[in-house]
C-alpha cells in the first residue's frame, strides 16, 4: 500500500482508529515516531468540543520556534487526515504546546486593543500587519464584540492586513475635537 494509501485509506474496523480520537492518537504516535522528536502528548476535549493535542517534552522549542510553524503544520496534517477519515462528523483538531497558542492569542488581543483605541481616539482607520487566516479570524471575532469599531481584511493572497474602522459616530466625534 502506498504512503498516502496508509494515511487516507479506508477506515479500520474494531480498533482504536474506529473513532476520531483513536485515529488521532494513532496518527500522533506515528508522527512522533517518524519525526524523531522527544515529545509526549495528551489528547482531550477542549471547551469548544475540539480534540486538543497538547505536546510536552524535551523538544518543545522545535514546535514553537518560528512563530509555531511546525505546530501549525502538525495541526493541519492531523485535522485533514481525521476529517478525511470521518467526513460525516464535524471533528475539529487543535494542537498546542506549552500554552503557545494561548500566549499568541493574548499577543493578538493586546495588539488589536492598542490599534482599536488608536482608531477610536483619532477617528480614522488603522491597519494591523498582514496575518494568516486563523489569526485574522480570531481578531475579527474579538473586534466584533466592540460596537465602536468594525473590521475587514484587506489585500490579496493568503496573508492580508486587517483594517480597523471606527463607526461613523466615533469618527465624527473625534473630528469635532481640536
Amino acid at each position: 500500500m502506498s504512503f498516502f494509501g496508509k494515511l487516507f485509506g479506508g477506515k479500520k474496523k474494531n480498533d482504536l482508529s474506529s473513532s476520531p480520537q483513536g485515529l488521532l492518537n494513532e496518527l500522533v504516535i506515528n508522527l512522533l515516531k517518524h519525526s524523531g522528536l522527544e515529545l509526549s502528548f495528551e489528547i482531550q476535549r477542549s471547551e469548544s468540543e475540539a480534540l486538543l493535542v497538547d505536546f510536552f517534552g524535551k523538544d518543545e522549542e522545535y514546535l514553537t520556534n518560528k512563530e509555531g510553524q511546525l505546530l501549525d503544520a502538525f495541526q493541519l496534517f492531523l485535522k485533514r487526515v481525521v476529517q478525511h477519515q470521518f467526513p460525516d462528523e464535524k471533528v475539529s483538531v487543535d494542537v498546542d504546546c506549552a500554552d503557545f497558542r494561548k500566549q499568541a492569542n493574548q499577543d493578538l488581543i493586546d495588539m488589536a486593543d492598542k490599534l482599536k483605541e488608536m482608531a477610536v481616539n483619532k477617528g480614522r482607520s488603522v491597519y494591523i500587519r498582514a496575518l494568516a487566516p486563523k489569526d485574522r479570524k480570531f481578531i475579527h471575532q474579538y473586534l466584533a464584540e466592540d460596537g465602536r469599531v468594525r473590521s475587514r481584511s484587506v489585500g490579496e493572497g493568503h496573508f492580508k492586513k486587517i483594517k480597523i474602522i471606527p463607526t461613523k459616530e466615533i469618527a465624527e466625534a473625534a473630528s469635532d475635537q481640536p
